[in-house]
């Protein structure tokens, strides 16, 4: 994937910017975690501290003007509604990511639901016995 023979060590490319746009990207899939729009660099993430929830935390969106973070994080694995955030979602990096502009290291054949119910794939071909 690096461009070299695989008995050969090739110095891997260099990591690329993270998109800062901060413009909210559609999602391809129904219940797709929303991926991260801006650079996420030094935010401190750890069982201390959770520097996401300065800006999306219930009370810290109306100043921030940065989506609030889902319902489904306040709720216990028996669904049971916290007035905190779960500590099962608090960290936000196993679900939501930040982007950057690269080519794919594969081929990728993902085609959103939408683009498939208006252009359904042809029916496959009888098996021949």
């Amino acid at each position: 994937m690096r461009g070299g023979p695989i008995t050969e060590t090739v110095a891997p490319p260099p990591i690329a910017n993270t998109d800062n746009s901060d413009i909210r990207r559609q999602r391809a899939y129904a219940m797709q975690p929303p991926v991260i729009p801006h650079k996420i660099d030094g935010y401190q993430l750890d069982k201390n501290a959770n520097r996401c929830m300065f800006c999306h935390s219930r009370t810290k969106t109306q100043e921030s003007q940065a989506p609030m973070i889902s319902v489904t994080h306040f709720q216990d694995r028996e669904g049971n509604h916290l007035a905190e955030l779960s500590p099962r979602r608090y960290f936000c990096l196993q679900c939501h990511v930040p982007q950057a502009q690269l080519n794919p290291l594969v081929q990728n054949r993902f085609v959103d639901v939408d683009v498939l119910l208006s252009n359904p794939p042809p029916a496959a071909s009888p098996a021949r016995k």
